[in-house]
């Protein structure tokens, strides 16, 4: 995504100096933009509007275009963000802005340093709101409530809906089940009736992706949902296991970031001396693995689960709560894949790189049980994505 950039010029200062400046520091940047110069009027819909600060004697002219009825700057955009290279007074006019800013409760940062550190902030910038712009909107399934003992991992619906503009929608387990049943009166001799079936459901409400009540299918249709799951994960869509909401979020968003799901598993075991934890569970995401085996259920004994051997290196380990209020986010290494026979299928090693999280968050104050494991170290966007306020 490129940013537009915006700017703010003191009509005191030489104009084709400053555009000399401009033209200098902004190709210092490696980055593509879109420059609007002077006219705002198209701001308040830019996907990331960087207000470049050229000279200083701009304040006056920032707080018109603040206070203005109508002002171009009304927009959902928050914070401001003031591109300064440090010349012509443009830093201390920037410290001005920002700081009128936060007297009227309204959020800035001033971009400066480095055109490298610029050059990097600015593209985190622009992958955290590419981000936000593929979660604004999104329609994602319920399908059955929680499983029973997911007792904490529920959500609240309206502040999804206004953190991150998703759409949460309760679709009965019992439209599942009878779906399957359609499909199989049909004799249509299909490879998997529940895969079909949640496609059914995910054209039906246009989803794009859903949480799954699966330990509901052992008894009823005597199969599991593993191999579905991890299918729709690698066909772009959310598929989430045991109705868990606040994983299904997670995994939203870490797809919005990486273009994965992520692997949503629950600690098995953990060493708080040397900061491994076992993380385990029945399904992967079939792109996020070097090859997999298919295996058995593991509490049940039936059905199909996949053991995938993910690739070994930097990971990072996420979980959203259900209202958004809290949020875990720790990287680390995979440094090996597992195969014990008393566990849930897929099984990983992950060292985390501060060991204390053991004792701090997971024995202490963790956010459920299901956590989201993903490839790279991704803290930094992940933290800008649920930082920014609506």
């Amino acid at each position: 995504m490129k940013p537009d950039i915006y700017t703010l010029t003191s009509e005191l200062h030489d104009k084709e100096a400053v555009q000399a400046v401009t033209q200098d520091f902004l190709g210092s940047l490696g980055i593509d933009y879109t420059f609007k110069g002077s006219d705002f009027s198209d701001y308040a819909h830019s996907p990331l509007p960087l207000i470049y600060v050229c000279t200083g004697g701009t304040e006056g002219i920032f707080q018109k275009l603040l206070n203005a009825h109508p002002s171009p700057l009304t927009t959902h955009h928050s914070p401001f963000y003031l591109l300064t290279s440090g010349k012509s007074n443009s830093l201390a006019a920037s410290m001005e802005i920002l700081s009128y800013l936060s007297q009227h409760h309204l959020e800035g940062e001033i971009i400066h340093g480095s055109a490298e550190y610029i050059s990097q902030r600015i593209q985190l910038l622009a992958k955290v709101s590419e981000a936000r712009q593929q979660l604004n909107g999104c329609r994602l399934g319920v399908i059955g409530k929680p499983s029973d003992w997911l007792i904490s991992s529920e959500a609240d619906y309206q502040k999804v809906k206004e953190r991150l503009g998703i759409e949460l929608i309760d679709i009965p387990m019992q439209e599942l089940l009878d779906t399957i049943a359609n499909l199989k009166s049909q004799n249509l001799n299909l490879k998997s009736y529940i895969y079909v079936a949640l496609m059914t459901l995910i054209e039906r409400y246009r989803l794009q992706g859903f949480t799954l009540r699966c330990f509901d299918l052992l008894n009823t249709v005597h199969d599991t949902g593993c191999m579905a799951l991890a299918q729709l994960n690698s066909e772009g869509y959310v598929a989430g296991c045991e109705g868990d909401v606040p994983a299904m979020l997670s995994m939203m968003i870490t797809r919005a970031v990486l273009g994965v799901s992520g692997f949503q598993a629950n600690p098995s075991n953990m060493n708080p001396e040397s900061g491994e934890i076992l993380f385990a569970h029945c399904t992967i995401p079939l792109n996020m693995v070097e090859r997999y085996e298919l295996d058995t259920h593991f509490e049940s004994g039936i059905g199909v689960a996949i053991r995938g051997y993910m690739k070994t290196g930097p990971v990072t380990v996420f979980k959203v709560s259900g209202d958004l209020s809290r949020h875990f986010i720790a990287e680390g290494q995979l440094v090996r894949n597992e195969a014990k026979p008393n566990l849930c299928r897929t099984q990983q090693v992950i060292r985390l790189d501060n060991p204390h999280l053991l004792s701090s968050y997971f024995l202490t104050n963790p956010i459920g049980n299901h956590h989201i494991i993903m490839p790279g170290h991704q803290q930094q966007v992940l933290e800008e994505i649920l930082n920014i306020k609506q």
